[in-house]
């Protein structure tokens, strides 16, 4: 009969094994991306209530609740981290029955609520309209921390991580460029400005957004009609929950307050008062004031490349050849170029390709997966097309020195969408009036004439050729 025999690992095997444990600690100590949330070091640990598994060994600690039995224990102060209006990075943010509480011994050195928060109704043009969208206590109460121990009572929920907190109606929200080139880009230029020192591979220790809540809009109203909303938001963070109106109102219910660990808080009325906005009309723009890293939007767009099959570092221009994209909407209805200019803009790109050996692609976005959007997007050196929300793609381009954006307008007609867009990501930017061009540094007033919503708007496609030409002849780094 055969004994199983078990012999002692050899010195080969033990050398592998402490190879293996050094490249385990090594993974566990690096990041990748952004790193998950982090455990709040805002609080003292008295103030922590502390829950044994009952299994014996290391107690576990379950930060859920904050008591303060005593006087000598005062409610944690609101401190406000990052702010510009619309746009406020808090820690221990207090929230009871669907009101926002500040709470601080030194009320003077918190904004004024109106750049913070709003009562966010649907956004109008008028005196009576921006008069309704100004806070109130209902909104928003800035309190003492005394006032703050009698409104909560002796302990408080504590909700940990990292939230954002959006506080606007779906008016904008259901569109794929207000929401991935207005709204989240702002949000993560709020939330990035704590790492000024983003890389261009997007690696920060930035704990991970933990939730999203929509404090005005339901499950069913945030997500734009292609679906691009929910791909760019999951892509970024697989582990994210989130929460609506409907929750939002459940816990108002409750009658009980919750603090907030950590919170960017966002709010598109209160971002209005800033003069980014005034002279953009992009109420990301405010967001731009804060600290900020060349290369931050770059952790966004790696994680969305990378989920959807492509590597973040392979782009035009650099592996392969220059990739011009021309995103036509002649099958759109609306905002399309006269037939012929489209046409011999076509004609003009496929030249440039026999002629230079550049790839080109004529698409209709809407014809392409979200995939295939993304791949293309990411590998695309000079984009262009009609003023549209096919544009919004340009925010997966990878910035370089040739990488550009070419917009065509109605004669006399501009407004600022994607030109604040390349710009902010550093990429250039060009404006077309038909045989004109214009860049950031000349831009026309906004305007949106007689015919900047129509089918027939000009373009000369030698025009653009030639601007190819040049662009492409610039050295990459």
């Amino acid at each position: 009969m055969l004994k199983s025999v078990r012999s002692l690992p050899i010195r080969r095997e033990g050398v592998l094994l402490g190879l293996l444990l050094a490249v385990l600690l090594w993974v566990s100590h690096t990041n990748f991306g952004v790193w998950e949330s982090r455990s709040s070091s805002s609080l003292s640990n008295n103030f922590l209530d502390v829950t044994d598994s009952g299994q014996g060994g290391d107690l576990e600690q379950w930060r859920v609740r904050l008591p303060w039995h005593s006087k000598s224990k005062r409610v944690p102060q609101t401190n406000v981290v990052h702010h510009a209006p619309g746009w406020t990075i808090f820690d221990n943010l207090y929230i009871l029955n669907g009101t926002v509480y500040v709470v601080t011994d030194e009320p003077e050195t918190i904004p004024s609520r109106e750049t913070m928060t709003s009562t966010a109704v649907r956004v109008a043009n008028g005196a009576e309209a921006v008069k309704a969208r100004l806070p109130t206590d209902r909104e928003m109460r800035i309190v003492s921390t005394e006032e703050a121990s009698e409104l909560f009572g002796p302990t408080i929920e504590i909700i940990d991580g990292i939230t954002w907190l959006v506080n606007d109606p779906p008016q904008f929200i259901t569109h794929y460029y207000h929401w991935s080139a207005e709204l989240f880009f702002g949000f993560w230029r709020t939330y990035s400005s704590l790492d000024p020192a983003i890389p261009k591979t997007g690696r920060t220790p930035l704990p991970s957004l933990r939730r999203i809540w929509f404090a005005h809009t339901d499950s069913d109203h945030w997500r734009d009609y292609a679906h691009m909303n929910e791909w760019v938001l999951r892509s970024t963070f697989p582990s994210l929950t989130s929460e609506y109106l409907n929750d939002w109102n459940e816990r108002a219910e409750l009658g009980r307050p919750f603090m907030l660990d950590r919170v960017i808080f966002s709010d598109r009325a209160a971002a209005m008062h800033g003069q980014g906005f005034l002279s953009t009309d992009r109420i990301a723009a405010e967001a731009f004031e804060l600290p900020g890293s060349p290369q931050w939007w770059s952790t966004i767009r790696n994680n969305v490349v990378k989920f959807a099959g492509l590597d973040e570092d392979v782009y035009a221009g650099i592996t392969d050849s220059p990739v011009i994209t021309y995103i036509s909407r002649q099958e759109w209805g609306r905002r399309m170029l006269r037939n012929e200019d489209h046409e011999k803009l076509v004609k003009e790109l496929y030249a440039l390709r026999d002629n230079h050996g550049y790839e080109v692609n004529v698409v209709s976005m809407d014809k392409l997966s979200r995939v295939e959007q993304i791949r293309l997007a990411a590998r695309t050196t000079i984009m262009m097309g009609v003023h549209g929300n096919g544009m919004t793609s340009l925010i997966w381009m990878k910035p370089t020195a040739r990488s550009t954006v070419i917009e065509f307008f109605y004669p006399g007609g501009f407004a600022h969408d994607y030109e604040y867009t390349a710009r902010s990501l550093g990429m250039m930017y060009y404006g077309v009036w038909d045989n004109r061009t214009f860049s950031s540094a000349e831009l026309p007033p906004v305007a949106y004439p007689q015919g900047f919503q129509g089918n027939s708007i000009p373009v000369d496609g030698s025009t653009i050729a030639k601007l190819c030409r040049e662009r492409l002849s610039i050295k990459n780094e």
